[in-house]
């Protein structure tokens, strides 16, 4: 019984030291069988697309529309070169004298009104221009023209100012209204010197107003229906006032 179980115990060792051992792991095959993770880099977009703009409807400026009457023949060309037709004065209010083909009204310093008068033609429906340049004046100093001017100095008169207004007075017994009172004008330059194309359409009683060449307004007034013409200058802050006028030109009206 002793030798059977001491050959037991020997059978079980020996089993125990041929017993195959385990394998080491090979580090090395795992590593190289193994697939990297691999590292996203962002890409750097230094000029980013942007978001094309929609362009704003373009504009269509509609020119403004002429409102001068349709005209015939001329009626009337004066330069003022011949240096006559037109009344003159000379006092210590100022002047008004021929230059280089112009009529110079010269107020001195002093709240004055002095005009002037063409003796000839008068004139019922017309359409005139003349050409004002003033080169003294401020603030409410006024110049303008004179139209359907009776015996009695009876007239309308049209009326530019120094800081860009422009009005219609009705002069009748020498008592002044305005059927158009003063209203600002962005056709007229303000200040001095600057130069203005006056513009009068007279047909009956509807009359219409331009300032180079640009229409402002139409009154209606059937007191007075025919005339002369004339230009005027108005001194209003005791100071110095200087106009001069050239290119008088009065056209025919067509219906």
């Amino acid at each position: 019984m002793k030798n059977i179980f001491f050959v037991l115990i020997i059978c079980f060792f020996s089993w125990a030291c041929i017993a195959t051992p385990s394998p080491t792991p090979d580090f090395t095959q795992v590593a190289n069988t193994t697939t990297p993770t691999a590292v996203i880099t962002p890409t750097i977009i230094w000029f980013p697309p942007t978001e094309t703009p929609t362009p704003f409807p373009t504009m269509v400026i509609t020119p403004t529309a002429d409102m001068r009457p349709k005209i015939g023949e001329i009626l009337l060309e004066d330069d003022f070169s011949s240096q006559s037709g037109w009344t003159l004065t000379q006092s210590q209010a100022g002047s008004v004298a021929y230059g280089n083909n112009e009529l110079t009204i010269a107020i001195a310093e002093t709240n004055a009104y002095l005009f002037s008068i063409r003796e000839d033609p008068t004139f019922s429906d017309f359409y005139l221009e003349i050409t004002a340049s003033p080169n003294l004046c401020k603030e409410l100093d006024e110049y303008g023209v004179l139209f359907r001017v009776s015996p009695a100095i009876d007239y309308y008169r049209f009326s530019l100012s120094c800081n860009g207004q422009i009005r219609v007075d009705r002069i009748i017994g020498g008592q002044a209204s305005s059927p158009q009172p003063w209203v600002l004008s962005g056709a007229v330059p303000p200040g001095a010197p600057s130069s203005s194309v006056l513009g009068v359409s007279a047909v009956g009683d509807e009359m219409q107003f331009f300032v180079n060449g640009r229409y402002q307004f139409s009154i209606q007034d059937p007191l007075l229906t025919s005339g002369a013409l004339g230009v005027f200058a108005r001194s209003t802050n005791n100071q110095a006032v200087t106009v001069n006028f050239s290119n008088l030109i009065v056209y025919e009206v067509i219906p």
